[in-house]
């Protein structure tokens, strides 16, 4: 196991030796769980984070080769310290993200234990009990900041199972050199299958399926605009506030070069899937190497299971990211529903920043 500045390592601990107590755990050391840390460490908390990940960057580590911001580094930050600008035109890639993150670690001197994959959490001692593979500890307040990453969301159609070609979902998604001269379909009309559409469709026969016509966002309006739209639209705020949502399509260079290429053209869904392709509505067959599934992500709360807080949508009832059913757990970072914004870069530090505050109250009350 590598030790990474800042992380506090479990030298000497056994399989069944019980872990220390804190008053905070946060569960997940991706971006939200950074930023909640640096609020927590300027109010002097005791709280420590736990990360499955081997090293620092959250789901920034498994994103593919070309992935890239489409807002500047300054607007794309988290607090206490601005990404710095990357040393190459255009907003930042996925490396200068994972830099960026390792450094603000570093920077903070937050205490994170990696990796460490919590198992379950259930009530216990003065609060709650995590179970991880390295043990237990306790916590009065735990805060599950998981994100959605690691649980990709695939639709369950008919005949999927069958498909003998190829099939991955884009959070494993890593490049389009494999699919060069085969049949692609890029299932998704979000901007991560924009952006994979982008580069598939130049080196192979590749065709778009969408549920609807994609939205793509003026030339103009980048992460930035579109954040603070979403956000307004939330908050109430004029009925004036221009369309658009953190799900319409940015249009980054790629974008652009590729609907100038006319490459961005969709067809919507197919009815059912076989061994060898899939079927249209209207009957047709067609054959099919490999499936990009660009579908969406969905809360990653398996471990939150043994608290019987999950409903039945897969989330959890929150009040200002504070579990109605179980007050000693917060959510953050899992989508609007946990913060406006807050599983974005640039919403994490607003959810953060409150949630922090509410925290601190809640342990010293």
């Amino acid at each position: 196991m590598q030790d990474w500045p800042g992380m506090i390592p479990f030298a000497g601990l056994g399989q069944d030796q019980t872990l220390d107590t804190h008053d905070i755990i946060i569960v997940g050391g991706g971006q939200m769980g950074l930023s909640l840390g640096y609020y927590l460490r300027r109010a002097k908390a005791d709280f420590l984070i736990l990360d499955r990940e081997d090293g620092p960057g959250g789901a920034w580590r498994h994103g593919w080769n070309s992935l890239r911001l489409f807002s500047p580094a300054g607007y794309s930050s988290l607090p206490g310290w601005m990404m710095p600008p990357p040393h190459h035109e255009g907003y930042p890639t996925r490396d200068d993200v994972l830099a960026y993150l390792h450094a603000y670690e570093q920077r903070y001197d937050l205490p994170i234990r990696r990796p460490v994959r919590v198992e379950t959490i259930e009530p216990g001692g003065a609060g709650l009990e995590i179970s991880t593979n390295h043990g237990k500890m306790t916590a009065k307040m735990v805060v599950s900041a998981t994100g959605t990453w690691s649980h990709p969301y695939v639709p369950d159609i008919a005949g999927r199972a069958s498909f003998e070609g190829s099939q991955v979902h884009s959070a494993h998604y890593v490049g389009p050199e494999d699919y060069a001269g085969q049949t692609v379909l890029v299932v998704g009309g979000g901007n991560s299958g924009a952006q994979i559409m982008a580069e598939i469709a130049p080196i192979a026969r590749a065709l778009w399926v969408t549920t609807q016509e994609p939205i793509f966002l003026p030339d103009d309006v980048d992460g930035r605009v579109l954040f603070e739209r979403a956000i307004a639209r939330m908050k109430g705020g004029p009925s004036d506030v221009p369309v658009g949502g953190i799900g319409d399509i940015v249009m980054v260079p790629p974008i652009k070069a590729a609907r100038d290429r006319g490459d961005l053209s969709s067809v919507r869904p197919f009815d059912r899937m076989t061994p060898t392709g899939v079927v249209w509505p209207d009957g047709s067959n067609m054959a099919v190497d490999a499936i990009i599934w660009c579908t969406g992500f969905r809360p990653a709360l398996a471990h939150l299971v043994g608290l019987g807080v999950v409903e039945g949508d897969g989330k959890v009832v929150v009040e200002s990211q504070r579990s109605v059913k179980e007050p000693h757990l917060w959510l953050a970072g899992y989508g609007d529903w946990t913060g406006p914004g807050s599983a974005t870069l640039m919403g994490a530090a607003r959810t953060a920043r409150d949630m922090a505050h509410a925290l601190t109250n809640a342990i010293n009350s």
